[in-house]
């Protein structure tokens, strides 16, 4: 394990009203604080105007474009990371809208960190949001790490003050996801550090 702890951003993908994001997402940086490995910024994107008509150059082709002056926070955040945990919930069997648009207005950003998935729905858990995210992330040359936690029928598993009812399971999938993230965040820190990444468009 690395001697010091690895810069963890957990990312609240809902900004609807209304939202179950937030009460999964303050468990899981409660699982991450205990884990003890980690710094732990948790983002929030209904903090950040995240307009949905990108430039004419996409970011791929221009990493550096001149964002909006409201995400500079959001962009500074997101490349702090060593490692990013996106919260979904599932949305007509994807991923919400304003998570794509904060993935889209970023890519030198998400390089050669690990990203792992927390996912709340009323069927599946998420897992087909998280399973689509795995495809966007690899294009901008992220890891995804195996392990995930999903919450079918979240509104079953948490009592009305954001607890957990039943723990055990959640927070065993939490603990596997949280050492996946650990040794690739590690390893790609490391990395990072001492090689300069490739970026081919």
């Amino acid at each position: 394990m690395p001697s010091e702890t690895l810069n963890l951003a957990v990312i609240i993908g809902s900004v609807r009203e209304g939202r179950f994001g937030p009460v999964v997402a303050r468990w899981f940086v409660e699982q991450a604080v205990q884990h003890g490995q980690f710094t732990v910024d948790l983002i929030d994107l209904a903090d950040t105007p995240l307009p949905l008509e990108l430039p004419p150059v996409p970011p791929a082709l221009e990493p550096d474009m001149a964002r909006p002056a409201e995400m500079a926070g959001l962009t500074r955040r997101i490349a702090a990371a060593d490692a990013i945990v996106v919260v979904t919930p599932e949305y007509n069997r994807s991923f919400p809208a304003s998570l794509k648009a904060a993935i889209d207005w970023h890519y030198t950003e998400w390089q050669a960190k690990a990203v792992g998935f927390v996912g709340y729905s009323g069927g599946s858990g998420g897992i087909l949001a998280m399973e689509q995210l795995r495809q966007v992330f690899g294009e901008l040359q992220a890891h995804t790490v195996r392990d995930y936690v999903a919450f079918p029928r979240y509104y079953e598993l948490f009592s009305p003050d954001g607890i957990l009812r039943d723990p055990e399971g959640p927070n065993g999938a939490a603990k596997v996801l949280l050492d996946q993230l650990l040794w690739w965040g590690s390893v790609l820190h490391d990395a990072r550090r001492d090689r300069p990444y490739a970026t081919a468009h």
